[in-house]
């Protein structure tokens, strides 16, 4: 009796058939397996491929293959090829930085990221240094008026105590902030001013919020233009005195 034919390929059993998504030459058919070193040599090679492709063309290589590694990377041919939005106007393109980030192989993207960088996170930086370089200006002008260091701690006690108990606040604190302001508050101590109390009504928002604005323009507190100045001082003088 012949033997069953259902008993010849028992369960489990290796089958010649390569898979449909394994390529031939990493199929050994004799083994029914798969050909681990071809297919470990073929990764090693693409992922060396795939490391030269990415990284920038030495002095050797020829024109077409670092216009094709710039194209790819988004490098222009020339730094003039950068095309930034500039934040602010503090931070807009500058042709030497762009020439030697241009130099460092950065990417459109990376140049752009540059400059907001600096817009974002140096702008805060250098107008801090700024405003305490002028406020230590302010304070060694006021040092010399009153003729030293010791004599206007003094006087400075004084024209605080005074203003704070005779001015509203707000007013106040703003003059306060200038070395103008604390010499048109000793002239006000001295004088015998202002005529309001310092529980009165205080000026109206829209006067008040004007003149810290104008505090806020760098004509003010940077360039200190004279008669910028003297617009805020008196601004704030007539608040006082209605």
């Amino acid at each position: 009796m012949p033997d069953n034919l259902l008993q010849t390929a028992p369960e489990g059993a290796a089958t010649s058939t390569r898979p449909s998504d394994v390529p031939e030459k990493f199929w050994d058919a004799e083994n029914s397996t798969l050909r681990v070193d071809a297919l470990l040599k073929s990764y090693r090679e693409l992922e060396r491929r795939m490391s030269q492709r990415l990284a920038p063309p030495t002095d050797a290589s020829d024109d077409e293959e670092r216009r094709r590694w710039r194209e790819m990377m988004n490098i222009p041919d020339s730094p003039e090829g950068y095309e930034i939005e500039a934040k602010h106007e503090l931070c807009g393109p500058d042709p030497e930085i762009n020439a030697r980030l241009h130099e460092a192989g950065f990417s459109c993207e990376q140049v752009q990221l540059v400059y907001n960088l600096a817009s974002e996170r140096l702008l805060p930086l250098i107008a801090e240094a700024a405003q305490q370089f002028e406020a230590d200006r302010q304070a060694e002008n006021l040092r010399a008026h009153f003729g030293g260091d010791e004599r206007f701690r003094r006087v400075a006690a004084q024209i605080s105590a005074w203003g704070r108990a005779n001015l509203p606040p707000a007013v106040f604190e703003a003059l306060a902030t200038t070395s103008e302001g604390v010499l048109a508050l000793e002239r006000m101590m001295q004088g015998g001013e202002p005529s309001l109390a310092r529980d009165a009504a205080p000026p109206t928002a829209m006067d008040e919020g004007e003149l810290r604005r104008m505090m806020r323009d760098p004509r003010y507190w940077r360039q200190r233009e004279p008669e910028f100045v003297k617009r805020v001082t008196e601004g704030f003088r007539k608040l006082v005195n209605g």
